[in-house]
């Protein structure tokens, strides 16, 4: 069983492949691809086999998949350039005859109206109009979303536009375990998984930063257009903004809100809120 890892150079792709690791995939069967070849010398260093390609660049993605049974494939951060870079590597997957296709797409994509959605939506269509056997792990938002702004949380409170929608988050290392858990089992062709930990609203982020740090963070509620002004005045690109309102937006709506899929593929209850904050402070 060969497999190649795409966006092994970001956190996601990279515990992926720690986690295909501690599956007990032999190191040579693993091929890590990245843009930046240099910045795979440490998964080389364990022996994982690694090749330099780029999503803009079609002939770079067939030779790193040559060979490959099965593709993790990561998806790219460049919103607004995916449907042509993803159609790249749908297309070099099929050249190369992989025999499998596991992407990263999000939550409810096939109904989901987030804008950040229409892209993910678009490349599962590719993928099945490609007519490649295909695995769909549709994650919800990383807890990382709001641990790492903790800093800012207990300086000034947490503030959104989600109002009392539930976001069922998760941790980077648990959706990457599931990652390998479907890469490394047998019968797992046409499956589409949403994936997420327990849901939580905005409030109770708020009070469980406020019990285990020991001062009070409220959560602050604003309209979408005000939270997107407040994030642009805070520096944030414009359209960037947009888009995080936006995600606040759908989560208000439930639309990031997802079952138990992602405890069925651990076979353990992932990573709560609670645990995450814990490791964060």
């Amino acid at each position: 069983m060969s497999i190649a890892v795409t966006g092994a150079t970001g956190p996601l792709g990279r515990l992926i492949i720690s986690s295909l690791l501690d599956r007990g995939v032999p190191a040579d069967q693993i091929t890590a691809v990245g843009r930046n070849i240099d910045r795979l010398a440490e998964l080389a260093g364990r022996g994982v086999a690694t090749q330099r390609a780029d999503y803009d660049d079609p002939g770079s993605l067939q030779a790193a998949f040559a060979g490959a049974e099965k593709l993790m494939f990561v998806s790219g951060s460049e919103v607004g350039k995916r449907v042509v870079q993803h159609g790249n590597v749908v297309t070099a997957a099929k050249e190369a005859g992989v025999r499998l296709i596991v992407y990263t797409s999000i939550a409810h994509a096939d109904t989901s109206s987030l804008v950040l959605a229409a892209e993910h939506k678009a490349t599962e269509q590719l993928i099945t109009d490609a007519g490649l056997p295909y695995v769909f792990l549709r994650n919800s938002w990383y807890l990382e979303n709001y641990t790492g702004q903790l800093p800012t949380y207990l300086r000034h409170g947490v503030t959104g536009a989600a109002g009392d929608g539930r976001v069922s988050a998760a941790t980077r290392a648990d959706y990457a375990e599931a990652a390998a858990v479907v890469l490394t089992a047998e019968g797992q062709a046409g499956r589409v998984y949403e994936l997420g930990g327990a849901p939580v609203t905005m409030t109770e982020l708020a009070a469980e930063i406020s019990r285990q740090a020991g001062r009070t963070v409220s959560y602050l509620d604003l309209p979408v257009d005000k939270y997107t002004e407040l994030l642009v005045t805070a520096g944030l690109p414009e359209g960037y903004a947009a888009m995080l309102a936006d995600g606040d937006r759908g989560l208000a709506q439930g639309e990031l809100e997802v079952g138990d899929d992602l405890t069925t593929l651990l076979g353990r209850t992932p990573t709560t809120l609670a645990e995450a904050i814990r490791a964060a402070l």
